[in-house]
């Protein structure tokens, strides 16, 4: 490929890349509103997380993308700017999936921590941040590992608003060349490094943040009292 065409992909990787963290940022902070809000006590708050969970796990992604950039504007009067529209349709979308996993992993916590906080008198705001997330967000990193390299993937469904992400500059460059395997095989490598490199980053916030959960807590050491010599005649 000329440089030219090597400029264009790496755009299009640039894009991706923006696109995935935009969109990942939103569908974080979708998980765990949405499934904090599954824990709830009032049912209400339950039934209304609960229905756009499964609103959003049961469409397409493909198609919320299609509604947010060519059914919504009409309706609305505005307009999205292909990245801010590809961004609101992936987070919501991957967002309701991750709700899923927070509430999977606030259910998986000892219901005996829930009570301890309950006797000392702690809120349940206080219950959540200071006992319950410490103990469920290290078991939360691995199903939203694998959650983040699917949102990734999902990036290249932009493509068909016309948006110059990896797989619409790849397409591109396929049809000036006319040539699939070898521009098809270099953005399947593309990918594979970014989902390798977010693998391992999210490895290792793993192991940081077990690294202080369940650990026993250090021994102290006995000291013995020295022995007393007791004198012979002694009485």
């Amino acid at each position: 490929m000329t440089s030219g065409l090597w400029e264009l992909v790496l755009k299009g990787v640039w894009v991706t890349i923006q696109l995935l963290v935009c969109s990942a940022l939103l569908a974080t902070a979708v998980s765990f509103v949405v499934g904090v809000a599954r824990t709830h006590r009032l049912w209400i708050v339950r039934f209304l997380a609960g229905f756009y969970t499964e609103v959003f796990r049961g469409t397409s992604a493909l198609v919320m993308i299609f509604w947010v950039f060519f059914v919504l504007p009409p309706a609305f009067g505005w307009q999205l700017v292909p990245l801010w529209a590809g961004t609101l349709a992936l987070g919501l979308t991957y967002g309701a999936y991750g709700a899923e996993i927070v509430r999977g992993g606030l259910r998986a916590v000892d219901p005996a921590q829930k009570e301890g906080g309950i006797a000392l008198s702690f809120t349940p705001w206080q219950r959540m941040r200071l006992i319950l997330l410490p103990q469920a967000v290290p078991e939360m990193i691995p199903p939203f590992s694998n959650l983040l390299i699917e949102l990734l993937k999902g990036t290249a469904l932009v493509s068909v608003m016309g948006m110059g992400d990896l797989a619409f500059s790849g397409n591109l460059v396929r049809l000036a060349l006319q040539e699939s395997a070898e521009i098809y095989t270099y953005i399947l490598l593309i990918y594979f490094v970014i989902a390798f490199a977010l693998t391992r980053v999210m490895r290792g916030l793993e192991k940081k943040l077990k690294a202080g959960v369940g650990k026993a807590p250090a021994k102290k050491k006995t000291v013995l009292p020295e022995p007393v010599e007791i004198e012979a005649g002694a009485r």
